[in-house]
């Protein structure tokens, strides 16, 4: 679909959803549409339904953290409508503490995406028959896609040969870890490493 149909089909959506769609823009070749978090039943069930949109299929549904805003989440929607063969982004904003309503009654498809989306991010759906964790194992603390996660995790697991279970101790880096062999031309070598002669020939690199 090009852009000039793009934009009056946004302005289709914004028009007859005065009240829960906050804005549409054109970004990347497709058309995203801002909304209301608590109305996204009411947006997408317009998006599925209605004979200019078709909307009929969910592609994803994840998130983007903010975690200088007071609302730190966007949660994004990924729609493809067959019949107009495009593809649509909605985005709501919440913050850690305030529910989304679930879209399975609408997508049933949704549900793996919602909890995936609660997984990694926190953010929680209401209205979700089974929402819980789906990618981190059982017992997992924090969610791994916030910005402020630490990149070494909280725990790390192991199998204890005493306990002849897994166990979950808290994350130490010992500084024997620390240490580098140098094999890597990253980790920067003063000598030339096989077939980089020609990158060091002034004796700085390049």
């Amino acid at each position: 679909m090009d852009i000039e149909r793009l934009e009056k089909l946004g302005q289709t959506i914004a028009a007859a959803l005065p009240g829960s769609v906050t804005g549409t823009e054109i970004a990347y070749g497709e058309l995203n549409v801002y909304a209301k978090a608590a109305d996204i039943v009411k947006v997408a069930t317009y998006l599925r339904d209605e004979t200019v949109c078709q909307f009929s299929n969910i592609i994803d549904v994840t998130a983007v953290d903010w975690p200088e805003r007071e609302q730190r989440f966007d949660v994004v929607y990924h729609l493809l409508s067959p019949r107009l063969n495009t593809r649509i982004r909605v985005k709501v904003r919440t913050d850690e503490m305030t529910p989304v309503p679930s879209l399975i009654d609408v997508y049933h498809g949704a549900d793996w995406y919602e909890r995936e989306t609660y997984d990694l991010y926190g953010v929680l759906f209401t209205g979700h028959p089974d929402l819980r964790r789906i990618l981190t194992d059982y017992g997992f603390e924090g969610h791994p896609l916030r910005k402020d996660f630490p990149l070494t995790g909280y725990v790390e697991v192991r199998w204890d040969d005493e306990q002849k279970r897994v166990v979950y101790d808290k994350v130490a880096l010992t500084q024997e870890f620390r240490t580098f062999d140098f094999l890597s031309p990253w980790e920067g070598t003063d000598y030339v490493l096989p077939g980089d002669e020609k990158a060091k020939t002034d004796g700085k690199g390049s």
